[in-house]
This record gives C-alpha cells, sequence and structure tokens, in this order.
C-alpha cells in the first residue's frame, strides 16, 4: 500500500472512531505500518502530533455536542475519552478558551479543528539528490536508549541524547571501537514499538570485531537492503528535519519505491555540523511498489 493510500485510510479510521477507544497500533495498520512509524510520518507531515490531531478533533466535537440543547457534560467527557469531568474541564477551556458549562449556553463561542485529508498538491522547484543501492549485512556497535513517540517527545529527547553522547564520550569511545570513521550513525528501529509508548534510537558506527565493545555498549546486525539514500546539504537540525518533510511529501508518493518501515539511517561524516556546506546522508530500506 502507497504511502497516500495508507494515510488516508488511517484519517479516515480515526474519524470513524473519535468517540470509541483509538489504539496507535490499530490506526497504524490503516495504513499498514508500524505505530511507530506512522506517528513519526504522520508529525513530519502534518506538523501536529498523531495524539494532539485526536484530542483536537474530540474536542471540537465535544464543543458542538454540548451547544445542543440536553447535553450532559459528564455524558460527553466519557463519550470522549475522559476520565472525570475536571481533566475533561482542563482540556475543553486550554482547547475553546470557555468551561464545559458556558459552551451550554446560547451563542458562546467555541473553536473547531477541521479534520485531515490528503490531497496531492504539485509542487515545482524542489531537487533532492538520492541514489537506489544494495547493501550487504554489515554489524554496528551502538549505545541504545528508549525514545517516547507520544506527543513528539523524541524531538526533544534525540537531541539531548546526542549532546550528552558528546559532552559524556559516548561519542569518542564508539570511534575507537571502529576502523571505519566516515560516519557516525543516528538509527531509528521503529519497525515495532517496545513497548505502548517507547522505541530505540541508537547512536552507532561500523563494527568489524577488532576490539572487545565496552559494558553498556552492543553489537547489532543491520540487515541487507535495497536502501534510498538522501545527500543532505546545510546544517543540523533544520537541514534534516526539512529534507525528511521532503521525502515523505513528495519522493515517496511519488517514486516507484516505498518504505519497509523497518529503520532508517541517519549518516554523520566528521565536520561542522552548523555550516551551511555540511553534508550528511538519510539512509531508507526500500522495496518497489506492487
Amino acid at each position: 500500500m502507497d504511502w497516500v493510500t495508507g494515510l488516508q485510510n488511517a484519517l479516515n479510521y480515526m474519524e470513524k472512531n473519535m468517540d470509541g477507544e483509538l489504539d496507535y497500533e490499530k490506526i497504524a495498520a490503516h495504513a499498514a505500518c508500524s505505530g511507530y512509524y506512522f506517528q513519526r510520518i504522520f508529525g513530519i507531515l502534518c506538523g501536529i502530533s498523531l495524539g494532539e490531531y485526536i484530542r483536537n478533533r474530540r474536542l471540537t466535537l465535544a464543543g458542538s455536542e454540548l451547544s445542543k440543547a440536553g447535553a450532559k457534560v459528564i455524558d460527553v467527557a466519557i463519550k470522549y475519552g475522559y476520565e472525570s469531568p475536571e481533566s475533561f474541564t482542563r482540556a475543553f477551556v486550554k482547547f475553546h478558551g470557555i468551561t464545559p458549562s458556558e459552551a451550554k449556553k446560547s451563542g458562546s463561542r467555541l473553536k473547531s479543528y477541521s479534520p485531515l485529508s490528503v490531497q496531492i498538491i504539485l509542487k515545482g522547484g524542489h531537487t533532492m539528490d538520492y541514489k537506489i543501492i544494495e547493501k550487504q549485512s554489515f554489524k554496528v556497535v551502538e549505545k541504545v536508549e528508549k525514545h517516547k513517540i507520544s506527543d513528539s517527545q523524541n524531538q526533544n529527547t534525540i537531541p539531548e541524547f546526542w549532546s550528552r553522547a558528546h559532552k559524556e564520550g559516548i561519542v569518542a569511545t564508539l570511534l575507537n571501537l571502529t576502523s571505519d570513521r566516515s560516519n557516525i550513525f543516528g538509527i531509528c528501529y521503529g519497525g515495532e514499538l517496545t513497548d505502548e509508548k517507547t522505541f530505540d534510537y541508537a547512536i552507532g558506527v561500523k563494527y568489524d570485531g577488532s576490539k572487545d565493545v565496552p559494558e553498556g555498549y552492543q553489537i547489532n546486525e543491520i540487515p541487507a537492503r535495497t536502501w534510498a539514500v538522501f545527500k543532505v546539504r546545510g546544517a543540523m537540525p533544520d537541514a534534516i528535519q526539512k529534507l525528511w518533510h521532503d521525502i515523505c511529501a513528495e519522493f515517496f508518493p511519488a517514486s516507484e519505491y516505498q518504505p519497509t518501515y523497518e529503520m532508517d539511517i541517519e549518516a554523520y561524516p566528521a565536520g561542522d555540523m552548523t555550516s551551511a556546506d555540511y553534508t550528511s546522508e538519510i539512509w531508507v530500506p526500500v522495496i518497489r511498489k506492487q
């Protein structure tokens, strides 16, 4: 299933079930990918986290119902997933600017967040340097941490991980364990969430087995795959975040390839990452569309 069709299927499923339980893995299944990758790509494309989108739609629908005669606050709160009138009121006030009780009054001003839909919009002037290559399996030695996907918390915690890795000597340790210092990798293992809320993210380098791995680090094998490799030019993190958006919004909808949703790798060579001339790469495992 291509990404555009999958995303619209997931949006349709969510809209039909806003007054019921919305499990992220079930939502993602309608897009034929993992919960991690769905939330990640959703955030990249839509500029809002999946959780925030669902909250906004539910509070929009809740406000509409409360404006109708006879609606009870407690019934509407429970219908849209709130465990108590207090938690519902806090969220309602934050979104609408008025309390649920005030929303019941005639003429109350309410806010509305419209449901998303997928539209293909032709754009020009964007050039992406990429190549499709076959890579044999290779080993990496890595430092792994768990990061939360909910509400896109990882957008802050992963850069913090990189900062600590430099300050605490993790990067230096990794570079001492490899004979190939051409790149240091940021690896998102997102094929399956390790539990309901977290995924594994690693900072690593290629490993040839010549040195013992210290405690706290691990060896992993990256399987043989076909990879779409995209060249990134510009200062981090803005350049790589922009290219990720273009890959999801323009490359995959129009190309003959689709991601396998197993993992992705960002390859960072030595250099000044704040420079406008800095060059890095994004590696995405792909298959041809059926």
